[in-house]
């Protein structure tokens, strides 16, 4: 075989007059009689070959019979291309190579789909021919960035004194939260292993055996519906560390990120990452996760609201909801049915029972007013209030819904993101950083009755507010925090407890008896009672923080192998049918199995 001397995408003008050897899947052919081309493609670009039977007949001849995707290695001499046949969409596009000797390593069947049209194929077909799929330099650009990210972040972590130390993924069933994946035991027959929804506990338990600072590129798995930036296993950025409190985990870990974005995108992020406060984000922004590249901030106007003679209004503040909204800069352009049509309906996929709106146009008099079937309801007054209180000008929409405040805000949250889009107020280019701090320790419940954790059982109230954990609960702050970039959480950790008597209380508060603490993690509690030094951490998502590097919406873009919505991976059949004597062993039965043997009973 010919050995490779160069990579196709490589060569350049420089090279002009050498002797290389190129080896790749074939690209594209055009036989023009005398002259045969063929793009050659290896994972780092594309070259062009040039046969010529003066230069070589026997080589000419087989390069007729090429196809699309056959591998093939090639020996030629580096020379320009002819004046005016350069091709400056290639890197390679002004150099072309005169090939004296063709190999054929082996010939391909014809692929289901071209390489260059795949993006309009569809994604199921795509994911069951997926080597194929993965031969677009699209695809491999993102393995490639996902590649440098881990190798940046290895970098960083070693720098700064972590060791990165592999954790089970064999471990416990801790059920909290997501479902766990099982596996059964052999050995024990009837006991089953979880796979790991997150190295959480094994990494606490890391800093009691004095560790000092680990990290891990772990695999972690969660048995719930895939989403477009969700998979059932998925990787994370594994962080902890001792001796710390949450200004030092934030600032340690904004730095591999701020590393990680000025290497591959060439972005400076703030030094440091500005924050905002949990109750500021859901206030603001209606959810802890905002989207900062725009400002249209949400306001509440129950003040003004309830003051109106619109029933509507005055009803649900009444019963302790409240009257909150938007001003949409430039939205007076939405025509009343795209409002009460197209917004109306989308903020009802969330929850919302309605959608008021006033465009804000100047009258006769020359006057800024809104403008709407509803502002007949309130006074000259109240309208001007409401313009000051949105900063109204001529050209804006208000938008307002009426309904309890988790309600309003998960309804506001996203209408506000999308009129930011369609109304460009943002560049989608651009990257806002933020940390969201000062989360509640606890969210109630309200089918349950009952305490759940705003993150996991395991994180910390503030010092200050400990002697709440036996009065009032409800309003006690946490030492968490999450980064978020344009809307999205990349990353989130907290300080952790390390004191068993407050963890005993928490988990007290959470509904969890000891029993079921002992039951789920007993091993834990044990290692918090042999001199467990204050600690924190944080796990960013890789295939999150890899679609936002490469510009992708579709998490399976950014993963060599993924599942599909349904959890099937296409290429291999998984999960598949398994043999009877394979269950047997494991003295599982299914229930299909079931079914057979009473039928033939």
């Amino acid at each position: 075989m010919l050995k490779r001397t160069h990579h196709c995408g490589e060569l350049r003008l420089e090279h002009d007059t050498q002797t290389v050897v190129v080896s790749g899947w074939v690209n594209s052919y055009r036989d023009h009689g005398n002259l045969v081309f063929v793009d050659l493609r290896d994972r780092n670009g594309l070259v062009q070959l040039v046969f010529d039977p003066e230069a070589d007949s026997e080589c000419h001849k087989t390069a007729r019979n090429l196809r699309c995707e056959w591998v093939i290695a090639a020996k030629g001499i580096v020379r320009p291309r002819g004046e005016g046949l350069e091709n400056p969409k290639l890197a390679t596009g002004q150099i072309e190579i005169l090939v004296t000797e063709l190999q054929v390593l082996n010939t391909s069947k014809t692929p289901p789909f071209e390489i260059d049209a795949a993006e309009q194929v569809n994604e199921e077909l795509r994911l069951q021919y997926r080597y194929i799929d993965l031969r677009r330099m699209d695809m491999l650009d993102k393995l490639s960035v996902r590649h440098r990210v881990t190798k940046i972040v290895r970098d960083y972590y070693d720098e700064n004194g972590f060791w990165e130390i592999e954790t089970p993924m064999l471990g416990k069933s801790t059920p909290e939260g997501a479902r766990d994946f099982l596996v059964p035991s052999r050995l024990c027959q009837g006991a089953f292993y979880a796979l790991p929804q997150s190295p959480q506990l094994f990494k606490q338990i890391l800093m009691v055996a004095n560790t000092d600072k680990y990290f891990q590129i772990v695999r972690c798995f969660r048995d719930e519906d895939p989403r477009a930036d969700r998979q059932a296993e998925f990787t994370q950025i594994d962080v902890e560390m001792s001796f710390v409190d949450a200004d030092d985990v934030m600032s340690m870990n904004e730095g591999v990120i701020r590393r990680v974005f000025k290497e591959i995108l060439d972005v400076d992020i703030p030094n440091p990452v500005p924050r905002i406060s949990y109750q500021q984000a859901v206030d603001e922004y209606g959810i802890d996760r905002p989207d900062m590249r725009f400002e249209m901030k949400l306001k509440d106007i129950s003040d003004i609201a309830k003051e109106s003679t619109f029933k509507v209004f005055t009803s649900t503040v009444e019963k302790g909801g409240i009257v909150k909204g938007l001003c949409a800069p430039g939205g007076a352009k939405y025509s009343r049915s795209d409002i009460e049509k197209t917004l109306t309906a989308f903020v009802g996929e969330y929850g919302a029972k309605g959608l008021a709106w006033m465009k804000i146009e100047k009258n006769e008099q020359g006057h800024v007013v809104p403008k709407s079937s509803i502002s007949k309801f309130f006074n000259d007054e109240q309208l001007a209030q409401l313009l000051e209180r949105f900063d109204a000008n001529e050209g804006d929409l208000i938008l307002l819904v009426a309904d309890k405040p988790d309600a309003a805000n998960k309804a506001l949250a996203p209408l506000r993101v999308r009129l930011g889009r369609e109304l460009e107020l943002f560049d989608p280019n651009e990257f806002k950083f933020v940390w969201v701090v000062d989360f509640p320790l606890f969210e109630w419940n309200e089918d349950q009755k009952r305490y759940d954790s705003l993150h996991h059982p395991f994180t910390c109230p503030v010092e200050e507010d400990m002697g709440k954990l036996e009065t009032d609960p409800a309003n006690i702050c946490s030492q968490a925090y999450d980064m978020v970039v344009n809307g999205s959480e990349i990353g989130g950790g907290s300080v952790r407890i390390h004191n068993p008597q407050v963890q005993a209380k928490v988990f007290d508060l959470l509904n969890i008896s000891k029993k079921q603490a002992e039951d789920r993690f007993g091993f834990f509690l044990k290692a918090l009672e042999y001199g467990a030094p204050p600690h924190g951490g944080i796990a960013f998502g890789l295939d999150r923080l890899v679609m936002l590097l490469t510009g992708t919406e579709n998490i399976r873009d950014v993963i060599a192998f993924p599942k599909t919505q349904r959890g099937q991976c296409l290429m291999t059949n998984a999960p598949s049918d398994v043999d009877q004597a394979q269950l047997d062993e494991l003295n599982l039965r299914v229930q299909k199995h079931l079914h057979q043997i009473e039928g033939d009973a």
